[in-house]
């Protein structure tokens, strides 16, 4: 397919939208709110510059912050006729490079690669002197605190002044002080570098520090990266931390052909040394920048939109973003108080089985992933599949890996039928009616739409998705914390358990809040607030 001309890229964008694609040249700051179009104009923006001749698709590069949108970018992309600009996650793109150049840089092969810490935590832990017991929660809240501080490029020897200066809380149950757990994290964290170093493993905050190790002290690698990648696009710009920044300057060297798209009113990943710093200073950096808002909402209906405006204001962090939205009015939110958590979780079972709908538009948020065991097991009573965000990556699946097997090897048979979508049906009909084929038939279906009409196509596909961990859409009821819902929407999202000390849960009550105003503007048709017990300060806006 070629690249669409430069009216056609244009067709269908609102006055703001065109002005973000039609400046193709760099710097440019997007501030842009939930729903209003972000990844359509980035595409767009991108393939406009590429007929537009200012850049050429190989030295481009798309960057963000999940695989899933990373492969959003990428099908997109292709639907404009621009198949091969790279779109990759930061952890992505540093890889790619740092496998590639590892041989004349660093020498021998690649070290293995971690892709999760649990393991070699629990033997750090017993390698230490800590006094720290291993259990599920504990090991999470001592990844999350070396992950945290590799962010922030702090070495175990700092990381405890870091951490008091910080202000950082531990959920570690053994009623110690934060004081005194800090010490023993350290111990844990030292003996943990001290162990991937004799086992010759990298985790994937490594990669990170590696490339950038790699990008300032070899000028010749350096230069060959910057050759390959001269026009930049960054998304969800106010999630960056100050090493992924440190990673972009070496990546951008001293040009400004860089175009950022963020919104500070989504800042929830402050805990894992997220800032948005980066996005509020841009202007500062660069002086010269463009600075365009899209305030016009398309995701979610006027009412959603309005509440989501009043819980932001209620807050002190003066974020000056309000959305319009630019739907019909719809139903007014709902909120439900119960006496327990069990009434709470059967009331909301009973909506989603009585509402009708296809089960895969709704979604039931909460803060933590503990409270959403519960709504599993009763919707599962019910007879109503669920699928959890958190759940075992899917091309890791036995069973999906033989069924891409068996699509691989007929997409090099000639088609005899002529119909691909019916070939692809046939060849997987051994399988059943389960999740993944109804995922990947559903996908096919999709593509076929979008003049993505044959077997091979829909094969590379498949493979790109494997490749960055971004599988299709499963059916079933979604079951996420909002942390893991940001991004993504849905007809009908259940916000539950909004009890004060569930959420805002912390110190960090500004960042709680935004990361409620993420989970109601998920939401396209109808949000269902409740809570068990006392009710959260925040729906305070929705109380009156």
């Amino acid at each position: 397919m070629a690249i669409m001309d430069l009216e056609s890229i244009l067709v269908g964008l609102d006055p703001e939208q065109r002005e973000v694609v039609t400046s193709i040249r760099g710097p440019v700051c997007v501030i842009a709110g939930a729903g209003t179009g972000k990844t359509r104009v980035i595409t767009h923006r991108i393939a406009y510059a590429i007929a537009a001749g200012v850049t050429d698709p190989t030295k481009t590069l798309a960057l963000t912050f999940t695989a899933r949108a990373a492969g959003e970018m990428r099908a997109r992309l292709r639907t404009l006729g621009v198949p091969n600009a790279a779109a990759r996650t930061f952890h992505s793109a540093a890889l790619k490079q740092l496998m590639y150049f590892w041989p004349y840089s660093f020498g021998g092969t690649f070290p293995k690669l971690l892709t999760t810490k649990a393991g070699f935590l629990s033997e750090a832990m017993g390698r230490s002197d800590t006094s720290l017991v291993p259990g599920v929660q504990t090991l999470r809240e001592i990844s999350g605190e070396i992950e945290w501080a590799k962010a922030l490029q702090t070495a175990p020897s700092d990381y405890v002044e870091e951490a008091l200066g910080a202000g950082r809380t531990l959920r570690i149950p053994n009623g110690r002080p934060d004081k005194e757990n800090f010490s023993e994290v350290a111990k844990v964290y030292q003996a943990y570098e001290t162990l991937k170093h004799q086992e010759r493993v990298i985790d994937f905050e490594d990669v990170l520090l590696l490339t950038v190790g790699m990008l300032e002290e070899d000028r010749d690698v350096r230069e060959r990266v910057r050759d390959q990648y001269r026009y930049f696009t960054v998304d969800e710009y106010q999630d960056v931390s100050p090493l992924q920044q440190r990673l972009l300057n070496l990546w951008l060297g001293d040009r400004d052909d860089i175009c950022v798209v963020g919104d500070a009113a989504q800042t929830i990943y402050s805990f894992a040394g997220a800032t948005s710093g980066f996005l509020l200073g841009f202007t500062q950096r660069f002086p010269k920048a463009q600075v365009i808002r899209l305030t016009r909402g398309y995701r979610s209906t006027p009412e959603i939109i309005e509440m989501a405006n009043q819980v932001l204001k209620a807050g002190t962090s003066n974020v000056d973003h309000e959305l319009v939205s630019m739907n019909e009015r719809g139903e007014k939110l709902e909120l439900n108080s119960f006496a327990t958590t069990s009434a709470e979780v059967n009331a909301v079972v009973d909506a989603i089985v009585n509402l009708g709908s296809t089960h895969s538009d709704i979604a039931i948020l909460a803060r933590t992933n503990s409270q959403l065991d519960p709504y599993e097991v009763a919707l599962k009573n019910r007879g109503v599949e669920t699928q959890l965000k958190n759940a075992e990556r899917f091309f890791d699946r036995v069973d999906v890996r033989d069924a891409m097997r068996v699509i691989r090897s007929a997409s090099v048979l000639p088609s005899e039928g002529g119909d691909w979508l019916v070939d692809l049906k046939s060849v997987l009909r051994p399988f059943g009616a389960t999740d993944y084929v109804r995922a990947f038939t559903t996908l096919a279906e999709e593509m076929e739409a979008n003049g993505r009409n044959n077997l091979r196509a829909f094969l590379r596909e498949l493979e790109d998705r494997a490749e960055q961990n971004n599988p299709p859409t499963l059916p079933g009821v979604v079951l996420s914390t909002l942390h893991a819902a940001k991004g993504l929407e849905w007809d009908h999202v259940y916000l539950i358990g909004i009890n004060e000390g569930i959420l805002p849960m912390g110190k960090e009550i500004e960042e709680e809040r935004r990361l409620f105003y993420v989970g109601l503007t998920r939401a396209k048709r109808t949000v269902h607030l409740s809570y068990a017990g006392q009710a959260s300060e925040f729906l305070a806006p929705i109380h009156g």
